[in-house]
């Protein structure tokens, strides 16, 4: 089996691409930096393996950081690292899924690509002495659990063990709906101090190769790499990005409205934006879950979740998070469909309801992929 090792160098490119795959969630860079630097700086060892050459029967479970971009951003990112020595949540949720599941993990997978919710996989990954997969969930940074492609490939999300930030443990065993044990962790998140971790989707290597989003590890760094190289060269980062995802540049401006609140675990956004250069006089609206859910061009619908919004700072192509969406900011929107294993769930009545327009406040849309907009 060959083995990626994550080094030093790859942490700017990496965070630069995750930020542009959270599409405005996943949390703030800076947080991946600090956990990437703390790891390294203790001497942690990440070993990525891609999915083809995980065995069968081995058990994997993915799992994250719960909360919303705006509770997470109050926290102080060193004190909060620091203290995950002592006691990371992460993992403690990750040997409660051992105990229950009555097996050792061999692999974990990061739930999303986002700048905080694939390092801390990392980190625990390292800590357990065992590799991370080139892979996720999303392909891309998703507001909800339920909303990952192995739900739609027959893989349970239950049992999800989770701990808030004092330290109270809930096991949600099981649900009659895909989105219960979300619903239930932010309930418990928000009571709890804001933010915490779980551990779900427990699976063999097997039911993984079937239903993972492969790659996105690298890719990430890629983007990281392809952004940083279009500034040094003067050339358009936007424009490189877009060549590299094979995307449309969707729009082009500058915020002028700009609506948000953090409510039940969620930091909710809706912003307008005013075109600017071949988008002159035309008008955006964004509804934002965390992350990019809706856009309308001059009310006309433009794309759809789960498809890929991503937002890009016009000058310098690095991701925007949601939390630092701003009146004044100069964005560019740059789309793609989802991933093809999204679009297989998509067609699963179980994947219409745990993606489904109604989970942002839109239940009278239905799922339009992005092309035949």
């Amino acid at each position: 089996m060959s083995k990626i090792i994550f080094k030093r160098e790859d942490i700017k490119p990496f965070l630069e691409g995750l930020t542009i795959y959270g599409t405005g969630g996943g949390g703030e860079p800076e947080w991946g930096k600090v956990i990437l630097e703390n790891d390294l700086d203790r001497g942690r060892v990440y070993e990525i393996v891609n999915p083809e050459d995980i065995e069968d029967d081995a058990f994997i479970c993915s799992g994250g950081i719960m909360g919303s971009v705006k509770s997470l951003d109050d926290l102080s990112f060193v004190d909060t690292t620091l203290g995950w020595e002592k006691d990371f949540p992460l993992v403690n949720a990750i040997r409660a899924m051992e105990k229950i599941k009555g097996r050792k993990v061999d692999y974990l997978i990061p739930f999303e690509v986002g700048a905080l919710n694939t390092p801390v996989i990392m980190s625990a990954a390292a800590r357990l002495g065992i590799p991370m997969i080139n892979g996720d969930a999303c392909g891309r940074s998703c507001p909800e659990t339920q909303m990952a492609s192995f739900i739609g490939h027959g893989i349970d999300l239950y049992p999800m063990p989770l701990l808030d930030s004092y330290g109270n443990t809930t096991i949600v065993m099981k649900g009659n709906t895909p989105t219960y044990a979300d619903e239930v962790g932010r309930f418990i998140v928000v009571k709890g101090g804001g933010f915490g971790a779980n551990a779900h989707y427990p699976m063999s290597g097997a039911e993984l190769k079937r239903s993972c989003v492969p790659y996105t590890v690298t890719r990430a760094i890629e983007f990281g790499k392809v952004i940083e190289n279009a500034n040094i060269k003067g050339e358009n980062p936007v424009e490189a990005f877009r060549k590299t995802v094979d995307g449309k540049l969707l729009f082009e401006g500058v915020i002028s409205h700009l609506e948000g609140e953090d409510r039940g675990g969620f930091y909710l956004t809706n912003l307008t934006m005013d075109g600017k250069g071949q988008f002159s006089g035309k008008k955006l609206k964004m509804v934002v879950k965390n992350e990019s859910m809706a856009v309308w061009i001059d009310d006309k619908l433009a794309i759809m979740f789960p498809d890929c919004a991503f937002m890009l700072d016009t000058e310098t192509g690095y991701g925007i998070p949601s939390i630092d969406h701003k009146v004044g900011l100069a964005m560019s929107i740059v789309c793609t469909p989802c991933h093809e294993r999204i679009r297989e769930c998509m067609e699963t009545e179980i994947g219409k309801i745990a993606y489904g327009a109604a989970r942002y406040g839109y239940s009278e849309l239905e799922y339009i992929p992005f092309e035949n907009l």
